[in-house]
């Protein structure tokens, strides 16, 4: 997978720099982004979840209007993980700065389930007001359109990403094109549209025939909005991550490890290990021992220092990381009880390889 972790080009060719770029456009165009992009008289910004850029350039024979596009490889921010990747396209900010620092982070002593705002002890939009915990506004609070799934409009991680935009929810992949295009048609500057479809295949059922039979649709379905453009307007195609096929390779963490731990937070490509008080030090000695092979192991300020979040890291930011992270540069994934949903899942991301780090920036005209 690579002997270093990729870092986020923050302030460069990286997702959290899209949305200042075609929002607030400086005078010249940043060369990672096609000048069709900023010179369309209305921009549509499509995020494909979940859709890499490796993954994308192994499947070029079933997505044909992708490769057909202009542009090239970015990055996504740290980690490769959903939660922190829309806001960071959403608010234009770095991880550090927007405090979304992961799937699963770390509050007051539990934790929290960011996509679906939940602790151990169920809904946690009271205990947690989403606006607060991620208060910056989206899309530098230019209020624009917002085209993604209708059940996502009262999510609690919709309030902490998208707060104040304008929702049109749809409920099938078709009408989302059809709301893309009655927006469009309105006058509408810019919309954002999000389809989750190609992430939970890869998720289910791991890099597979089901995953290139999604990544035909995906392309399809680029197809279908770039059919919908007015004469002037063009799409921007991106996503939040990529992907790694785990399959069943989970490790559980070694039993020497399991004394230090107070909690754990994050996901199974980049586990946070908190450690119980004065054992920091003694939780990454035991990691290192006996994870380093398969993972990178950092400390929080190890991660800090290099930049991982951005140059800048709040005191908020902070205070949901861990002690000790186990990131896999491996095709593994770390095991955690706390951790679970409806499936098995196949297809992991959330680490720092180039598979998970590298995402399209492409763009078609009408």
């Amino acid at each position: 997978m690579g002997d270093h972790p990729l870092i986020p080009d923050y302030g460069g060719a990286c997702i959290a720099s899209l949305v200042p770029a075609l929002l607030e456009p400086g005078p010249t165009t940043p060369p990672w982004l096609p000048a069709a992009a900023v010179e369309a008289d209305q921009v549509v910004l499509l995020v494909l979840d979940g859709l890499g850029w490796e993954q994308l350039q192994d499947r070029r024979h079933l997505a044909p209007t992708l490769t057909a596009m202009a542009g090239g490889a970015i990055t996504t921010v740290s980690p490769s993980t959903t939660a922190t990747a829309l806001t960071s396209i959403a608010t234009g900010l770095t991880p550090g700065e927007h405090g979304v620092v992961g799937y699963r982070v770390a509050v007051e002593g539990e934790v929290l389930n960011i996509l679906r705002w939940s602790t151990a002890q169920g809904d946690a939009r009271r205990q947690i007001d989403p606006e607060q915990f991620q208060s910056h506004p989206a899309f530098a609070a230019h209020r624009p359109a917002v085209v993604t799934k209708a059940e996502f409009a009262s999510s609690g991680f919709s309030g902490a990403h998208l707060c104040q935009v304008r929702f049109n929810g749809y409920r099938v992949p078709s009408t989302m094109v059809t709301e893309v295009g009655r927006l469009l048609r309105g006058g509408e500057p810019f919309v954002y549209a999000y389809y989750d479809g190609v992430d939970k295949v890869a998720h289910e059922y791991g890099l597979g025939e089901h995953y290139d039979a999604e990544v035909a649709f995906a392309d399809r379905l680029v197809a279908d909005v770039m059919a919908v453009l007015p004469p002037g307007a063009a799409v921007v195609v991106t996503a939040d991550h990529g992907q790694v096929h785990v399959g069943d390779n989970v490790v559980k963490l070694h039993r020497d490890l399991v004394p230090h731990i107070a909690l754990q937070s994050g996901e199974g490509r980049f586990r946070w290990l908190h450690a119980r008080s004065g054992r920091a030090a003694a939780l990454h000695e035991a990691a290192t021992a006996h994870h380093g092979g398969d993972a990178w192991v950092v400390t929080r300020d190890e991660t800090i220092e290099q930049g991982w979040w951005g140059p800048v890291v709040t005191d908020a930011a902070r205070s949901r990381l861990g002690d000790v992270a186990l990131v896999a540069r491996e095709p593994v994934s770390f095991h955690d009880d706390a951790d679970s949903g409806p499936f098995v899942l196949i297809g992991r991301h959330g680490s720092l390889t180039p598979a998970e780090m590298l995402v399209p920036c492409l763009v078609g005209s009408a």
